[in-house]
């Protein structure tokens, strides 16, 4: 029989008290209060590691690049510990037959009862010859591994919106898992790539829970995709006041004003990276000088360019005061 997560730690001489600690770490990471936490530890102790097989379309590896650095929840506690992660081509030993094998052997298995991870997307022209997986098309291997799986997670921008490879003329129809497996429960958790941590929640989530978080209307986490990324952007009283960065090397860009005239996407994304950062809370890319290039919302690679804005979007300016913005309001509304 499968260990339990708990079963997993305690063998590797992890403490009640830490796990108690990382049980704790794990509900403020996935946005639950300290009533969770009795609940994750329950789940954690008595429910078997869950089965996962984690397939690669056409896609650079960002994602499983990201999902190794995350650090709350602790990526070798979930790989290790909460997943029996069975087939991974990027992290296994095995290749060759050997590899392919270990796929039917979890289906056969734990039918109805396994998670397939995919990174990635199915080019369906020519039959799915742009994407051969084991010396098959890899549309073909993606149908058959997720027909008796129990959900779904479409890893980063590729595998939830097609990406860069779906991008304008699409010449392999690259196409979104969730247009090709019609069928199951599907977790989006887009990004390019997604935020370790947020990966990592995900999984912790679905493991304690026995269900797929609840979903926006992409089919985005909710706990992780909520919020735009500019209402909880440090950067954000600069753009109320109308202070902008105008060239990249200018006096306001060294004192850190906003850079939405930059092309920044941040109001128009929704994504935990302004509140979870990146690199462990290091840092994220407008900290670093960079507006949000919107990657993960959809068909972000045909919105134009990075530096381009995309909307127009008007602040009140740090000299108004409510009485101002409501005489304006209703001249507006009278005219």
């Amino acid at each position: 029989m499968t260990e339990t997560f708990y079963e997993v730690l305690r063998r590797q001489g992890i403490t009640r008290r830490s796990f108690m600690k990382f049980c704790s770490l794990t509900a403020t990471s996935l946005g639950l209060g300290s009533a969770f936490v009795p609940k994750i530890a329950h789940a954690l102790e008595t429910k078997p590691r869950t089965p996962v097989i984690w397939l690669h379309g056409l896609e650079c590896t960002c994602c499983s690049e990201s999902f190794i650095r995350s650090a709350h929840p602790l990526t070798k506690d979930v790989v290790l510990s909460m997943l029996s992660l069975d087939y991974d081509d990027t992290l296994m030993a095995a290749a060759g037959h050997q590899a392919e094998a270990i796929i039917e052997e979890v289906k056969k298995k734990y039918k109805g009862n396994y998670i397939v991870a995919v990174e990635g997307n199915p080019p369906l022209n020519e039959d799915g010859m742009y994407c051969i997986h084991g010396g098959r098309p890899f549309v073909e291997v993606l149908k058959e591994t997720c027909a008796d799986a129990k959900a779904i997670i479409s890893w980063g921008a590729c595998a939830s919106y097609g990406c860069v490879q779906a991008a304008k003329p699409n010449p392999t129809r690259a196409t979104p898992v969730h247009k090709v497996i019609t069928d199951k429960p599907i977790v989006r958790v887009p990004g390019c790539p997604p935020i370790a941590e947020v990966m990592t929640g995900v999984v912790t989530y679905m493991l304690t829970f026995d269900r797929i978080p609840e979903l926006d209307r992409q089919g985005r986490p909710k706990m992780f995709y909520g919020q735009r990324i500019h209402d909880k952007c440090y950067r954000r009283p600069h753009f109320d006041a109308g202070q902008f960065v105008e060239n990249w090397d200018d006096d306001a860009a060294r004192k850190g004003y906003c850079l939405y005239k930059m092309g920044c996407k941040g109001p128009t994304t929704y994504n935990a990276c302004s509140s979870m950062r990146w690199n462990g809370g290091v840092s994220w890319p407008v900290q670093s000088g960079h507006g949000c290039i919107g990657c993960s919302e959809e068909g972000f690679w045909d919105k134009g360019s990075f530096y381009d804005r995309v909307t127009d979007i008007k602040q009140f300016g740090v000299e108004s005061n409510a009485d101002k913005v409501g005489g304006t309001a209703a001249g507006v509304v009278g005219a």
